[in-house]
């Protein structure tokens, strides 16, 4: 089972995804953690990608596309994977699809947690661990942002039948068994 989770800032990507893992057994792969364990272990990928990083910018998509080659091919993905954080932009995904190629394996679904503009904002501004970033008018830029990068990538994946959309309003335990149903191997 190998999928890509995505939605805006405060959908629950983080919650679905840690649920998701747990109930079907496979590892979760954030590009945010990636990143973290490769600048602190000062491998070459993570020097390289330390100055961006530390610049607030973005690290370019050759760079992460090689970080995530070098996790999906570790002994604990062999089952499965669920990959949060990227694919970001439809030209990413469509990096994701060669390097998957490259590698023998198929994405399975892309799960999108669908959420109007003004509950993502609520969901920010009431988060219990007050993130930094959790302002208004900083929230409302990564919504604009998201929305601005994400419809190109869910043409991508309908286009490919590939896009599960989930709505993301209820409760944790609802909106799992909700994409649980749709990812279902049985069905597809």
């Amino acid at each position: 089972m190998k999928l890509v989770i995505l939605g805006g800032p405060g959908a629950g990507k983080g919650t679905q995804a840690a649920l998701l893992c747990s109930k079907l057994g496979i590892p979760l792969v954030s590009t945010g953690e990636i990143l973290r364990e490769e600048i602190a272990a000062q491998t070459d990928l993570g020097k390289k990608a330390e100055s961006y990083v530390e610049e607030g910018e973005l690290v370019p998509d050759p760079t992460i596309i090689s970080f995530i080659r070098k996790r999906l091919v570790q002994p604990d993905t062999a089952k499965g994977w669920l990959l949060d954080g990227y694919p970001r932009t439809a030209f990413q995904a469509e990096e994701l699809d060669f390097l998957l190629d490259e590698l023998g394996q198929r994405l399975r679904w892309a799960i999108y947690l669908k959420l109007p503009d003004s509950v993502l904002m609520e969901r920010c501004l009431n988060r219990q661990d007050g993130r930094l970033d959790d302002r208004e008018e900083i929230v409302q830029r990564r919504i604009d942002l998201f929305n601005d990068r994400t419809i190109p990538i869910l043409e991508y994946y309908d286009y490919r039948d590939r896009l599960l959309t989930i709505d993301a309003a209820g409760p944790p335990d609802r909106v799992l068994q909700e994409i649980l149903q749709g990812v279902d191997p049985a069905k597809g």
